[in-house]
C-alpha cells in the first residue's frame, strides 16, 4: 500500500471548531500532529483572526499521556478543553486549577461512551507504522478505545512513525480507515521504574504468597507491581491478562513462568491495553503474535476478565478506610489521577473461579501520612467499594476483608497499619464501635 503523505500543518485544517479530538495514551500520542494543532492556534492567536473557521470550543480527550501537553496551559481556553478519562502528571495541575476537567469512569465504558455518543468524536489523531504488505497499519502501543473511535470520527489522521512497534490483536487497522498521513518519526516515550524499595519488596512478596500457579495477572503502574513480578520467578503456568505490562514481565516470559497455558480467553496469548516500558519492551513485542494488544472494551470487561480462571488483579490505593473503602482517583475533592481499570479488574477477579482482588499499598505516604484512615478524606472518590474489597497487603502483611464484619475489618486493617498510626486508628475503633 503506496501513502500519501500530506504535512501535519495540512493535516490539521481538517480540524472544525467545535470539534471533539482523541488520541492514544501513555508512550503513544503522536505528538507531531498535536504540535501542529497548537501551533495553529498560536497562529490565529497572533493574527487575530475571528473568521468562522478559527479552532475554537475544541474538546479533547485521552487516557494517561506523558510528554508534551500545552493545550492544557491557560492561554488556550476557549480554544481547547481537556477532558480526560485519566489525569495524567502532564494535566494534572490544570486539571486541578480547573483550566481542564475529568470524566468519572471505568476504562471499560469509554467505547461504549463514544459509540453511543455520550462522549462525542469527530477527529481522532493516531501514531501508527508503516503499513504491511494487506494494507494494515499498527496502533503499535497503545490501543485505547481507538477502533471505536476511528469507526466514529468524521476524520482520521495518522501520524506515520517508524520507531512503533507493530503489534496484533485489536491494533492493526486498514489503511482505508484513515483520512490523511502524515510521515514523522518520534521516538516513543519510555518509562524506567528505579529500583523497589525495601517497602515494595516487602509487599511484593505478601502479594506474591497469594499467587497461585496457573494466575492469570493484572499489572499495574509502578514500584510494587515490579517488586511482586520479581518473586514470581519460582511460580508455573502464569499468564496475562491485563490493561497494561511493562519491561517487568519479560525475564518471566522467556523463563517460561509466564506462558498463558491456563487461560481461557487467549491461551497461550499475553494481552493487554496499552505498553508502558521501554525500547526492551517495544522490540519485544513488534510482530511478536502472542502478543495482543486489544481495545479496552475487551480487556477491561470484567466479564472477560472473569472467563480466566485464578485472576488475580492487583492495584493500589491513595487511601483506604477501616470499612474497606479505595480511594484511588482523588486527594479529597483534588482530583489526582482516574478511577482507570481498578474497579474493572476487582470485579472481574472476584468472580473468576478462584480469583484474587488485592489492594496493596505502603502503609504511609512518603510524608508519614497513614494510608489506612479512620474514614476517607472529605469528597474523596470511592474507586472500589468496601462490598468488593477483599485482600490489602502492605510491608505488614496482607489481610483478606471477604465475609468480615465493620469491626472485624477495621480490626484486620489496623493490624497492617504503620506502627505510627495504630493508636490513632484504635482510638477512632473505639470511637466508632464503643468496644
Amino acid at each position: 500500500m503506496t501513502l500519501n503523505y500530506i504535512s501535519a500543518d495540512d493535516a490539521v485544517k481538517l480540524v472544525r471548531p467545535g470539534d471533539h479530538i482523541h488520541w492514544q495514551c501513555v508512550s503513544a500520542p503522536p505528538e507531531h500532529l498535536i504540535r501542529a494543532l497548537v501551533r495553529r492556534a498560536d497562529d490565529e492567536l497572533a493574527s487575530g483572526a475571528h473568521d468562522r473557521n478559527r479552532l475554537r470550543d475544541i474538546t479533547i480527550s485521552h487516557m494517561y499521556t506523558e510528554g508534551y501537553a500545552d493545550y492544557a496551559l491557560p492561554k488556550y481556553q476557549g480554544i481547547f478543553q481537556v477532558d480526560s478519562f485519566f489525569v495524567g502528571t502532564n494535566v494534572r495541575k490544570s486539571t486541578q486549577a480547573g483550566l481542564a476537567d475529568y470524566i468519572p469512569c471505568s476504562l471499560s465504558e469509554t467505547s461504549r461512551m463514544i459509540a453511543s455518543g455520550a462522549v462525542g468524536c469527530d477527529v481522532v489523531f493516531l501514531m501508527v507504522t508503516p503499513p504491511d504488505e494487506e494494507g494494515y497499519v499498527s496502533l503499535g502501543t497503545s490501543v485505547d478505545y481507538m477502533p471505536t473511535a476511528i469507526e466514529k470520527a468524521r476524520v482520521v489522521i495518522a501520524q506515520v512513525n517508524e520507531h512503533a512497534p507493530y503489534c496484533y490483536g485489536d491494533a492493526r487497522v486498514h489503511g482505508s480507515k484513515i483520512t490523511a498521513f502524515v510521515h514523522y518519526n518520534q521516538p516513543l516515550n519510555e518509562a524506567f521504574n528505579p529500583p523497589p524499595s525495601a517497602t515494595d519488596e516487602a509487599i511484593g512478596k505478601h502479594c506474591a504468597a497469594l499467587i497461585p500457579d496457573g494466575a492469570t495477572l493484572q499489572i499495574g503502574i509502578g514500584n510494587i507491581p515490579t517488586a511482586v513480578l520479581a518473586a514470581l520467578g519460582d511460580h508455573r503456568d502464569l499468564g496475562i491478562h491485563s490493561e497494561m505490562f511493562t519491561d517487568d514481565v519479560i525475564p518471566l516470559i522467556e523463563k517460561g513462568v509466564i506462558n498463558g497455558r491456563m487461560k481461557k480467553n487467549h491461551p497461550g496469548k499475553h494481552v493487554a491495553m496499552f505498553l508502558k516500558g521501554s525500547h526492551r519492551l517495544y522490540d519485544f513485542v513488534d510482530h511478536n503474535h502472542d502478543v495482543l494488544i486489544n481495545e479496552v472494551s475487551k480487556t477491561n470487561d470484567p466479564f472477560t476478565i472473569a472467563e480466566n480462571p485464578r485472576v488475580v488483579a492487583l492495584n493500589s490505593a491513595i487511601e483506604i478506610d477501616l470499612s474497606g473503602q479505595v480511594c484511588a482517583d482523588s486527594m479529597g475533592q483534588c482530583i489526582f489521577s482516574g478511577s482507570g481499570g481498578q474497579l474493572d479488574f476487582m470485579i472481574g477477579a472476584t468472580y473468576s473461579e478462584g480469583g484474587t482482588p488485592i489492594i496493596a499499598m505502603p502503609s504511609i505516604t512518603s510524608k508519614g501520612v497513614s494510608k489506612i484512615v479512620p474514614t476517607l478524606t472529605a469528597g474523596a472518590g470511592v474507586v472500589t467499594p468496601r462490598t468488593l474489597t477483599r485482600w490489602v497487603a502492605t510491608e505488614y502483611g496482607a489481610v483478606n476483608l471477604y465475609g468480615l464484619s465493620l469491626r472485624q475489618r477495621a480490626k484486620a486493617l489496623i493490624s497492617i497499619a504503620h506502627p505510627s498510626a495504630r493508636e490513632e486508628l484504635e482510638r477512632a475503633y473505639y470511637e466508632q464501635f464503643k468496644h
